[in-house]
């Protein structure tokens, strides 16, 4: 299928590893001009790299997306997508009781301020052009709350009720907001949560990857291929009608009927 966007400007945050990487790399083999970024340099390159042998067209911008220096260099490497992939980092896991205010302010920042501020400072040039994509990558724990991942829990969940006002304001310029929600992937983030609850358990990290592994409906965990296959589905001329939503990737592991 041809989504219908080669050709299109996207700016991709935390785009060198995991699902950013899976989305980066999704959009680049539409034909879309796709610009990454990333706080650690090496992987960055590594991932444009990778992109630019498949012949995909791939910019990199070096710096820290949560920081109001890191999204100016962003958006002055991508001026005026026509896509924007929000995504970050997630807080640490723990207890609640353990967090202070700066504790929260720094994941609220990173993970609903930022996307915030970067729709905002790229939504009105869409709306001028009749025509974008915002995708939110959020967590299942949106859906499900996860105990020990709060901050994220909190955080995200705020940028979801933002966006869900957004989107109906925004859809009849030809604009779609939607939040992308993963469950258990293979990534940096799942293999930090799976070693946080294998030490606290005083278990092996292997033997706790396969019971979660083995929990899930679909007896693995997701790629970030498949991943990145979604989001670009998302911001194809093809799903102009879906907005508003958010898309839960986890294999069927949040078991509900909505």
């Amino acid at each position: 299928m041809d989504l219908g966007i080669a050709g299109r400007r996207a700016l991709v945050c935390a785009g060198s590893k995991g699902l950013g990487r899976g989305c980066a790399e999704a959009l680049a083999r539409e034909g879309v001009h796709v610009t990454i970024t990333a706080r650690g340099k090496e992987a960055l390159e590594a991932t444009a790299a990778a992109i630019r042998a498949a012949g995909g067209k791939i910019a990199t911008v070096a710096g820290d997306i949560t920081t109001p220096e890191g999204r100016a260099a962003a958006l002055a490497a991508c001026r005026d997508p026509d896509i924007l992939i929000n995504n970050a980092g997630g807080p640490p896991p723990g207890e609640f009781r353990d967090w202070t205010i700066e504790d929260w302010m720094k994941a609220l920042n990173a993970n609903m301020l930022t996307a915030i501020e970067l729709i905002k400072a790229t939504i009105d040039p869409m709306i001028a052009r009749k025509w974008g994509r915002i995708v939110n990558i959020t967590s299942g724990s949106v859906k499900a709350p996860i105990p020990i991942l709060g901050l994220s829990n909190g955080a995200r969940t705020g940028l979801t009720g933002f966006c869900a006002g957004l989107a109906r304001q925004v859809a009849k310029d030809g604009i779609s907001v939607n939040g992308l929600l993963p469950g258990p992937f293979d990534t940096d983030r799942l293999r930090s949560s799976m070693a946080f609850e294998a030490k606290k358990l005083g278990r092996p990290v292997e033997e706790v990857a396969k019971e979660r592994a083995a929990h899930n409906p679909s007896r693995r965990f997701g790629t970030a291929e498949e991943f990145g296959a979604a989001c670009a589905f998302l911001c194809s001329v093809h799903a102009g009608y879906i907005t508003g939503q958010n898309l839960l990737m986890d294999g069927g592991a949040i078991n509900s009927s909505i």
